[in-house]
C-alpha cells in the first residue's frame, strides 16, 4: 500500500448516501460512538483524493491516519477490533468464525441481489426480487428464538442486515404475514439509536417494507 499523503487527523469515511455497504459502515461507526467525518461520494461527485486511498475509486472507503481500507466487511471488522466496546463479534474463535462465514453468505448471496434491484421498477428483475424475498422469508423463524440474528446480543450480522431490510420497500418487496418474526426483528433494528444516526438524508426518505395483503 502506498504511503498516504494529506494525512487526516480524524477518521474519515467516504460514503455513498444510497449504498448498502456504506450504510453498514456508518451503522458500526454510530454503534461504537466513533468520532469521524463523512464525505459523500456519488457518480457526480467523486473526490479527487479518493483514488489515492482506493484503487477502485468508490465507497465505502475508510481512512484512519496512515491506513486506508476499501472493503466494507474488512472495514467493519477493523472497527470492531480497533474499538472493542461495545463488542460486535463473539470472543471465542468458533463464534467469530461462524459470524464471519455468515457475513460471507450475505456478501455473496444477498448483496448482489440488492445491487441489481436498486432503482428498478417492480416489473424489472422479478426473478432476483423473488429470490431475495423467498430467502428472507425462509429465515424468519430464526427470530422466534433470539432477539437478534441467532444471538441474544447485537452483532455485525445485524449491522449487515439492517440496511437491506430498510430498503425492501424501495426494492419492491412485500413481506407476508407469515414473516412477522422477521418484521419484528427489523423493527428492533430500526429503533436502535445507532441505526437512526447512521442514515443519510436520502435513506431517511426511503419507503421501508410493507406487509402483503
Amino acid at each position: 500500500m502506498s504511503q498516504l499523503t494529506n494525512r487526516r487527523s480524524v477518521m474519515t469515511l467516504y460514503s455513498s448516501p444510497n449504498d448498502v455497504l456504506s450504510h453498514r459502515v456508518r451503522m458500526v461507526l454510530a454503534e461504537k460512538g466513533i468520532t469521524h467525518e463523512i464525505i459523500n461520494v456519488t457518480e457526480d461527485n467523486i473526490p479527487e483524493e479518493l483514488i489515492e486511498y482506493n484503487p477502485y475509486n468508490g465507497a465505502p472507503t475508510l481512512v484512519d491516519r496512515d491506513l486506508a481500507l476499501y472493503d466494507a466487511h474488512v472495514i467493519i471488522e477493523y472497527l470492531d477490533e480497533r474499538f472493542p466496546h461495545p463488542p460486535l463479534m463473539p470472543v471465542d474463535p468458533v463464534g467469530r468464525a461462524t459470524l464471519k462465514m455468515l457475513m460471507v453468505r450475505i456478501k455473496n448471496d444477498w448483496d448482489p441481489l440488492v445491487e441489481k434491484l436498486i432503482g428498478k421498477s417492480d416489473k424489472q428483475n422479478t426473478k432476483q426480487r423473488k429470490e431475495l424475498r423467498d430467502s428472507l422469508i425462509s429465515i424468519s423463524p430464526i427470530f422466534l428464538q433470539k432477539p437478534y440474528f441467532m444471538s441474544d446480543e447485537f452483532t455485525l450480522i445485524d449491522c449487515a442486515l439492517a440496511p437491506i431490510l430498510w430498503r425492501l420497500g424501495d426494492l419492491g418487496i412485500e413481506l407476508p404475514e407469515s414473516a412477522q418474526p422477521l418484521i419484528d426483528y427489523a423493527e428492533r433494528l430500526f429503533q436502535r439509536e445507532s441505526f437512526q444516526q447512521s442514515m443519510s438524508e436520502l435513506e431517511n426518505d426511503m419507503i421501508t417494507f410493507s406487509i402483503q395483503d
